[in-house]
């Protein structure tokens, strides 16, 4: 199940609450495409105060998550599930509020039909991919990259890794021992901002991510290290046996492994490069 999810192609935060089984969604992100603002922050910051003042409940549904920003930081965000968001969405004159409606209630339909067949979310994503113009190679790779990866994580939260501060924290080992650079180093040679990074590697960064992530859960699931810090020696050592396959295959083609192509479309390419 991805904790992004997709509105005409923009990016909206996610999080799934098991106990609570439903999804919370970042306000922000709702704001900014809802009122195309280059303040989505300020907008909303205005909005929640306006509410206030005439009494609504809405700032006490509000909840907050932690979650990656635009730079690759994670920090606190505004949160709400569905029923608060929609109250929030009428407070916000925007024509695209009707088709937000629909789409909020489709996304809570989709997470109900994964529920009872989990097949269903991998078909959703690759379908997703399609879409957006990605090859059937690719995708599958993709496809395979997010099940290595939440085969790392649930081995992580067995043994003890708890917040998600320390999960970046442990992905960023990964990326350092495998491609020497860390996400955030990565995003920027891809002249990223929002995206995720994964969705824009080339088959060759998919195929090093995929080796150092599978080769930290052999490890880990090996030794079965208690805590964050003993899960960061696994990180580092999983990702260093990825780090030297990757120098192998660059001192015999003489090409680097990380490189600047991305899948961002040609003009918002133009306009990032600018």
């Amino acid at each position: 199940m991805s904790n992004i999810k997709l509105f005409e192609s923009k990016t909206i935060r996610s999080e799934w609450n098991e106990p609570e089984q439903q999804w919370y969604f970042s306000i922000i992100d709702v704001i900014e495409i809802l009122t195309e603002s280059a303040r989505p922050r300020k907008y909303w910051n205005d909005l929640k105060a306006k509410l206030a003042k005439e009494g609504s409940e809405v700032s006490e549904k509000i909840g907050q998550l932690k979650m990656t920003a635009s730079d690759g930081k994670i920090r606190e965000t505004d949160v709400a599930n569905a029923k608060t968001l929609l109250r929030i969405i009428q407070s916000i004159p925007s024509p695209k509020a009707e088709p937000f409606k629909l789409w909020l209630a489709q996304v809570g339909y989709e997470r109900l039909e994964e529920i009872e067949n989990p097949e269903k979310a991998t078909q959703r994503t690759r379908e997703l991919y399609k879409q957006k113009g990605y090859s059937d190679d690719w995708i599958e790779k993709r496809i395979r990259s997010i099940a290595i990866r939440e085969e790392l994580t649930d081995e992580w939260k067995k043994n003890e890794v708890k917040t998600q501060q320390e999960y970046a924290i442990l992905t960023a080992e990964i990326s350092k021992a495998t491609f020497g650079i860390t996400p955030s180093q990565h995003k920027n040679i891809k002249n990223l901002k929002r995206e995720n990074l994964r969705d824009h590697m080339s088959d060759l960064e998919l195929i090093f991510s995929m080796l150092g992530e599978a080769s930290t859960t052999e490890i880990v699931k090996t030794q079965k290290p208690k805590g964050f810090i003993k899960n960061r020696s696994a990180a580092k050592q999983g990702g260093t046996i990825a780090g030297n396959a990757r120098r192998a295959l660059e001192l015999k083609t003489g090409k680097k492994v990380v490189n600047g192509e991305n899948f961002l479309p040609p003009s918002k390419k133009h306009k990032e490069l600018k």
